[in-house]
């Protein structure tokens, strides 16, 4: 058997990569092979049956049946189910594990001020390969939390992800300027929602307006907010000078497809807001010219 000519520590790298926390079944087959694979198998395999149970409990509290519901669901919404932070951080270690997900919204004030922190920190390079609309409304990201989702988006987690809801989750000018390069490598993105955050003219420019490097830096990595259909932005602090900002970048075409912007309850004056209006009626209004 060639398994058999195989070290321990090459058997126990091949159990961990049919180890799958929602369905067990492969690697536990795989270990019962022979009783060579089960004595070098046995810790892994406790850890994953602890970890199945974990995964396990918390799908109920999601309010699914069991694990294969969750594993082949469309869409997880978690509104005040009451999930402590551990319970998101076991949630994105199942990410790699979510093949189907595509919808997945999150409101759980209860995970306290680092509960969406210690949710991306487990997304790992491929993890939630199908979701286009990811929603943490009304949860504390603030700027540990937001460098942990760039972080994770840098790794290439949620790689077909249209559609960001980040409303009142307490992302300041710091948190949206560590953000900002991630979100403008998405190419997909065409939703952004960053309502009723304290962040003002200084967190918009880094998203819409990067400054160029300094002299003798390597310029940025390519990348912008192109596809970008709406962009939500009330109640937040954005200025004058972020109107203008904003202006100078869709009269420069970094927003081409730009449609919808909602400026409602920002502190700019009507007249800076109005500008910003003009602008995007502008660069709608050269995307309807034929080519």
């Amino acid at each position: 058997m060639a398994l058999a000519a195989l070290s321990g520590d090459a058997q126990c790298i091949i159990f961990s990569q049919l180890c799958n926390v929602l369905d067990t079944r492969v690697a536990v087959a795989f270990s019962s092979t022979s009783n060579e694979l089960q004595a070098v198998t046995q810790a892994p395999r406790q850890q994953l049956r602890a970890d199945y149970e974990a995964a396990t409990a918390l799908c109920l509290k999601l309010g699914k049946q069991s694990c294969k519901e969750l594993r082949e669901a469309k869409a997880v919404h978690c509104w005040r189910k009451g999930l402590s932070a551990d319970d998101l951080a076991t949630l994105g270690t199942l990410g790699s594990v979510l093949p189907a997900l595509e919808d997945w919204q999150l409101f759980e004030r209860a995970a306290g001020p680092d509960g969406v922190q210690r949710l991306v920190e487990k997304l790992g390079a491929g993890a939630l390969p199908a979701v286009t609309l990811l929603n943490l409304q009304s949860m504390h990201v603030g700027g540990a939390s937001a460098l942990a989702l760039a972080a994770a988006l840098g790794r290439g987690a949620l790689p077909r992800l249209k559609e960001l809801y980040l409303r009142n989750a307490a992302i300041g000018d710091a948190g949206l300027v560590s953000l900002a390069p991630a979100l403008r490598r998405r190419p997909a993105l065409e939703i952004l929602g960053l309502s009723g955050n304290p962040f003002g003219d200084e967190g918009l420019a880094a998203l819409v307006a990067p400054p160029p490097p300094p002299a003798g830096a390597l310029p940025p990595p390519t990348g912008g907010l192109t596809k970008l259909k709406v962009f939500l932005l009330w109640n937040t602090q954005i200025t004058d000078a972020g109107c203008a900002a904003l202006v100078a970048a869709l009269d420069g075409g970094a927003l081409p497809a730009l449609k919808f912007i909602d400026l409602y309850g920002i502190p700019a004056s009507a007249a800076a807001a109005s500008a910003a209006t003009e602008a995007l009626e502008r660069t709608a209004s050269r995307a309807a010219m034929p080519s």
